[in-house]
C-alpha cells in the first residue's frame, strides 16, 4: 500500500484530521516548470509588498499572498530556472516548498463530563455559563454560522465569500471548544466563548501551508485579542530545535512567531497510530499536542459499551498517535476523549465523529477556561500556560487517567508509548 492509499484509508476510518499530502509543480507561462513557494524574507525587511512586487517583476513571479506578522515573507509560484536568484537574494532566509492540504474528516457530550468541565467555574450544561474571553481561533474549514457559537470575526484565506465552514469540520472543532450553555443542542468546554473563524481550507476541506500560514499570520496580528489558537493539521516533518530556521520550514517559523505574540497554540497529534516526532505540527515544542483516548460514558473506570466505533473504553484511541517517555516531545504531550465526540456541524446540524482533531478542542476550550477563569494569567508566556495544564492533568488521582497513561503505560513493538495525562478542567 502507498502511502497516498495509506493516509486516505487511514482517515476515512477516523474521520477528522487535516493531512498534508503531496505537491506537483505547474507549468508557468513562460514555458519551464514552476511550483508554489513560500519565500521567507529576513525579520529586518521593512516593506513585505514592496520586495515581493520587485521579485514578481524581475522573476516573473505570480504572488499570491503576503505575510507580515507571524513572519514576514510572501506565497508565490516561481519558475524553476529563477528559483535559485529568489534564494540568493541576501534579504530571503529560505525559500520553503508549498504544500496542500486536506480535511478528511443540548446534551453534556461525554467527553466534557469526562474532563470534569461540568465541575469547571462554568459548570458546562447547566444551562447558564458563559465565558466572555479571551477570544479562540479555530484555524480550519471555518466554523458556523450555527446558533450554538459565538462566532464574532473571522478571516477567508482560501476560496469562497466569506470565512463561512462549508465542510463542517471545523464548525464541530469550534462547537466542542465553546458551544454555548443554552439549553439545548450541545455546551463546550468554555462556553459562549468568542470564536474567530480562521478558515484556511475550502469546501472539500483542502488548502495550502501558504493558506494556513496566512490564517496564522492573521491570528498573530490581533494577538491582543485572540489568545488560544486551534489546528488540526498533520503532515510529514520534524523539530529542528530552531523554530524551523535550520530545516526551513516556513509553517514552525509562523507558529514560533505567532507563540512570541503571546497566543498559546493546541494542535491533534494525528491519526496515524505511530510517533508524532514525524509529522508537524505536532512535533513543535513549541504547541500543545493532544492525544486521543476513548470514552463512552463520561466517566473513568472503564465498561462503558462502544458506540460509534469498535474502540474501548478508558484505553488510548486506537488510531492516536503518540510520543515515548523521555523524549521533548513528552513536555508538550496531554490526552483528552477523542472518539465518537458528538458536536454542532454545518448548517445547524450535529454529527458525532471521531480524531484527534476531536481531543484537541477539548484542550484548545481548557486553555481559554483557564485565562478566562483566572487560574492562568492572561500574560503568562505559552509555555507556561501549557506546563500548568499539564501539571493540573498529572496531579490528580491514579483513579482519575486511563489504562495507557503514564500512571499505566502500555508498550507495544518492544517501547513504551506515552500518550500523556487526562486534561482535567475541574479546577478552571
Amino acid at each position: 500500500m502507498n502511502r497516498r492509499m495509506s493516509v486516505v484509508s487511514i482517515c476515512a476510518a477516523v474521520g477528522a484530521v487535516l493531512v498534508i499530502g503531496e505537491w506537483s509543480g505547474s507549468i508557468s507561462a513562460q514555458g519551464g516548470p514552476a511550483a508554489s513557494y513560500i519565500v521567507v524574507l529576513q525579520q529586518d525587511v521593512p516593506d513585505v509588498p514592496a520586495v515581493a512586487n520587485e521579485h514578481a517583476r524581475a522573476y516573473g513571479l505570480s504572488v499570491a499572498r503576503t505575510f507580515q506578522r507571524a513572519l514576514r515573507g510572501y506565497a508565490a509560484v516561481i519558475p524553476q530556472a529563477r528559483l535559485n536568484e529568489v534564494r540568493n537574494d541576501p534579504r530571503v532566509r529560505f525559500v520553503s516548498e508549498d504544500r496542500p492540504v486536506f480535511a478528511v474528516a443540548q446534551t453534556l457530550p461525554a467527553g466534557i463530563n469526562r474532563i470534569q468541565a461540568d465541575e469547571s467555574s462554568q459548570a458546562s450544561g447547566n444551562g447558564s455559563g458563559a465565558v466572555s474571553g479571551p477570544a479562540v481561533a479555530v484555524i480550519d474549514t471555518g466554523s458556523g454560522p450555527h446558533g450554538d457559537l459565538n462566532v464574532v470575526g473571522g478571516v477567508n484565506c482560501s476560496t469562497g465569500n466569506s470565512f463561512n465552514d462549508g465542510n463542517g469540520h471545523g464548525t464541530h472543532v469550534a462547537g466542542t471548544i465553546g458551544g454555548r450553555d443554552n439549553g439545548s443542542g450541545v455546551v463546550g468546554v468554555a462556553p459562549g466563548v468568542p470564536i474567530y473563524s480562521v478558515r484556511v481550507l475550502n469546501n472539500a476541506g483542502s488548502g495550502s501551508w501558504s493558506s494556513v500560514i496566512c490564517g496564522i499570520d492573521w491570528v498573530a496580528e490581533r494577538a491582543s485579542t485572540i489568545k488560544v489558537a486551534n489546528m488540526s493539521l498533520s503532515g510529514s516533518g520534524s523539530d529542528d530545535g530552531n523554530c524551523g530556521a535550520t530545516n526551513s520550514d516556513a509553517l514552525h517559523v509562523a507558529i514560533c512567531g505567532a507563540v512570541d505574540s503571546g497566543v498559546t497554540f493546541v494542535v491533534a497529534a494525528g491519526n496515524d497510530a505511530a510517533d508524532f516526532k514525524g509529522s508537524v505540527p505536532a512535533a513543535y515544542n513549541e504547541v500543545l499536542t493532544v492525544t486521543a483516548m476513548a470514552d463512552f460514558n463520561g466517566m473513568p473506570g472503564g465498561g462503558g459499551s462502544a458506540t460509534c466505533r469498535s474502540d474501548v473504553d478508558e484505553t488510548p484511541a486506537d488510531f492516536s498517535n503518540f510520543t515515548t517517555p523521555g523524549s521533548a516531545d513528552e513536555e508538550h504531550t496531554i490526552a483528552a476523549p477523542g472518539v465518537c465526540i458528538n458536536s454542532a456541524w454545518k448548517n445547524g446540524g450535529y454529527k458525532t465523529i471521531s480524531g484527534t482533531s476531536m481531543a484537541s478542542p477539548h484542550a484548545a476550550g481548557a486553555v481559554a477556561l483557564c485565562l478566562a477563569s483566572g487560574a492562568c494569567n492572561i500574560n503568562d508566556a505559552p509555555a507556561d500556560i501549557i506546563s500548568r495544564l499539564r501539571t493540573a492533568a498529572a496531579a490528580q488521582a491514579p483513579e482519575y487517567g486511563f489504562a495507557g497513561d503514564p500512571n499505566s503505560p502500555i508498550t507495544a513493538g518492544g517501547r513504551t508509548l506515552y500518550y500523556g495525562h487526562l486534561l482535567y478542567v475541574g479546577g478552571y
